[in-house]
């Protein structure tokens, strides 16, 4: 049988290799590790012209038309996730690439929200930071989240366990998003209000909903005039949802108390975004799916999809 090549794209953290047992595999497969992102959709299908199987870490690297066209030997396509909004499926098919996803185990990104909220409220990192420094006296004074309310955007699965969390923390929850019914809201024990509402009102603003053409931009300038200028901005679904220009103006001009990101329309962020810069903004690199459950949980899954393509029983198609 001749081997065929697999490339490991963004394995920034080299782990895809120690989460998983590839010797399932490795008897027909060579396995590339790319532990860098690609410098450009150029430079991407350069270097992957040659391999027949790709194993993608969610939305890392793209995969439009031109990528498809520029990949020539490509065969099988693994995703982490059965949802990824940088696969173009439809030019998966037409280029008769067969497209695979992961399941999720357990979705880490609920607490990693919650702790951008205690962040963002109480400053331990940044008082963390003081104290390794040397400082000796504390510097920020916090604002106690029980009693305040929570904005929820998006009441799926990740925004009810958010807001499932919130309430174990005392807090009052709110939701909202364009599909939410008064009848969800009150199956989750949460109360419904307008999107003017919420964003008037809360004292914390989460969003947990699919980037979509739909959710593109659906934080802009004028929701954010609507927030307290005591409020905070979460993000921890996807960069593009939330209007990045209005955001950056409504921090540096003080009009909001700040904001937790862990997502950008530009991933990893250039090291020149002037978000770096801002004293009132904590940020993350998408932490979100990053422990290592997550990725024990995605890479083993790649692997019996690899086997079971193999045995002509794909796993988890998408396309």
């Amino acid at each position: 049988m001749t081997r065929l090549r697999c490339a490991i794209l963004d394995d920034y953290l080299n782990v895809a290799l120690m989460v998983a047992d590839w010797s399932k595999v490795k008897d027909r497969v060579d396995v590339t590790v790319f532990d860098q992102p690609f410098a450009s959709a150029e430079a991407a299908a350069s270097a992957l012209k040659d391999f027949e199987i790709i194993c993608a870490m969610r939305e890392r690297t793209p995969f439009p038309r031109t990528m498809f066209a520029g990949l020539p030997n490509l065969k099988l396509l693994i995703t982490s996730g059965l949802r990824n909004a940088a696969i173009d499926m439809e030019a998966a098919k037409d280029h008769k690439v067969v497209l695979c996803g992961t399941q999720w185990g357990r979705d880490p990104t609920a607490p990693l929200t919650m702790g951008l909220i205690l962040e963002l409220t109480r400053n331990i990192g940044r008082e963390n930071a003081r104290m390794h420094a040397g400082e000796p006296l504390q510097k920020h004074v916090g604002m106690e989240i029980e009693g305040r309310t929570l904005g929820v955007i998006g009441l799926g699965k990740l925004g009810t366990k958010v807001s499932k969390l919130a309430q174990a923390f005392g807090m009052n929850v709110i939701a909202w998003s364009q599909n939410l019914t008064p009848e969800k809201c009150k199956e989750v024990g949460v109360t419904y209000v307008s999107k003017e509402e919420l964003f008037s009102t809360a004292d914390i603003i989460t969003i947990h909903v699919v980037l979509s053409q739909r959710t593109r931009g659906l934080v802009g300038a004028a929701d954010l005039a609507r927030m307290k200028p005591t409020a905070y901005l979460v993000n921890t679904a996807r960069g593009p949802i939330v209007d990045e220009g209005a955001l950056l103006e409504a921090l540096t001009q003080k009009k909001i108390a700040g904001a937790g990101v862990d997502v950008f329309s530009v991933e990893p962020l250039p090291v020149d975004h002037p978000f770096r810069k801002l004293d009132n903004m904590v940020l993350t690199p998408h932490l979100g799916y990053v422990t290592e459950d997550s990725f024990r949980n995605h890479y083993q899954q790649m692997v019996e999809g690899i086997d079971a393509w193999f045995k002509g029983e794909p796993k988890q198609r998408l396309a």
